[in-house]
């Protein structure tokens, strides 16, 4: 890894010290889903502000778990969907786990979803769909109490580890992939969300604490929060960085006339050059305000805007469509109708308050 890439890691790793699955169910060609759901039941949080969860029963596939979230019964549904647009192959991969314990059990409740936006071929994207999250479970993600400061550091850890076995698997094999990540853990009541690169997480969010139901039969409409920061190469802090390890950024913002994104797992050839896998870390607690999040490779964001795509989200929850069809229609919509020629993966994760 560059000295700069070690640099930026020990900054933030300093600061935070100190303060796949695929789906089956097509309808479409090239279109794939699959939905997971899980009923969180009403009770009482302890003083900590934990949330128990256990792992009920598997049905059909969909997983079930209970939960404790501040007294509110409430169910989260979530659902991907993609198509490989007009290129020759698929290059993204996604994982959705709502129960995303693993070998890692413990009281609070964990759940994961992330989309990897492979360039340059799959394989950085496929590694990190099977090693990314087991890395962070490994370097710490709390299981029995909440601790912000240890699940960012577990997550900037399990980037770093997962980027440096990555490296190492290229090397050997004689690949050069890389791939942009959009993650999201809900551990508790507390949403986390990590991304390196142009893929995008946008949360819906009402003005008051209505619950969905209200929002989705002719209420309010809802705001398009982005989560999530771009990195790419042609940005000034980016930029500087990447200039500062002896990259150059051409006239059409690329590194070296070739890599848009100035953050990313693999890349082994431009890691030397200022290319880094530390994430952006961002947190919040999850309330009735928080409907729905839309996760996104930059495909989807290419052709929809934050406000457009929640807008589009909320009017087919309006019409009582079910999850599975959602995501497949948002990412039909981007391919179809508004001419994305990239690969498209989309991810809808829905909150619903009772």
């Amino acid at each position: 890894m560059a000295d700069s890439a070690k640099s930026v890691l020990e900054e933030e790793t300093s600061k935070l010290e100190t303060k796949s699955k695929r789906g089956v169910d097509v309808e479409d060609a090239d279109v794939t889903v699959k939905k997971f759901k899980t009923e969180a039941t009403a009770d009482v949080a302890d003083k900590t502000g934990d949330c128990a969860g256990r792992k009920l029963e598997t049905v059909n596939g969909d997983e079930e778990n209970k939960v404790i979230r501040m007294g509110v019964k409430f169910e989260i549904e979530a659902d991907a969907a993609e198509d490989k647009g007009s290129r020759h192959t698929m290059e993204d991969a996604w994982v959705l786990l709502l129960d995303a314990s693993l070998d890692f059990p413990g009281k609070l409740r964990c759940a994961h979803f992330a989309i990897y936006d492979g360039h340059g071929g799959r394989l950085a994207a496929e590694y990190a769909q099977k090693h990314l999250h087991v890395n962070v479970l490994s370097a710490g993600l709390p299981r029995e109490l909440l601790d912000v400061k240890a699940t960012k550091k577990a997550i900037l850890d399990g980037f770093r580890k997962t980027d440096e076995s990555l490296l190492q698997e290229s090397s050997a094999g004689g690949w050069q992939d890389g791939a942009t990540a959009v993650c999201v853990w809900v551990l508790g009541q507390t949403v986390f969300v990590a991304n390196v690169g142009d893929a995008k997480a946008v949360v819906a969010r009402s003005s008051t604490t209505e619950k969905l139901s209200n929002n989705l039969n002719g209420g309010s409409s809802l705001k398009a929060i982005v989560l999530t920061r771009e990195h790419k190469a042609i940005y000034p802090q980016e930029r500087a960085r990447i200039q500062k390890a002896g990259g150059v950024v051409g006239s059409n913002g690329r590194l070296q006339g070739r890599l848009e994104v100035s953050r990313a797992l693999g890349d082994r050839q431009f890691k030397k050059l200022g290319v880094i896998a530390t994430p952006d870390i961002h947190s919040f607690e999850l309330t009735d305000r928080e409907h729905f999040i839309i996760l996104g490779c930059d495909g989807l964001w290419g052709v929809f805007g934050p406000s457009d795509a929640v807008d589009f989200v909320q009017k087919l929850l309006q019409e009582g469509l079910p999850i599975t069809s959602v995501s497949r229609r948002l990412v039909r919509e981007a391919i179809r109708e508004r001419r994305c020629k990239d690969n498209c993966t989309a991810m809808v994760i829905v909150f619903r308050p009772k």
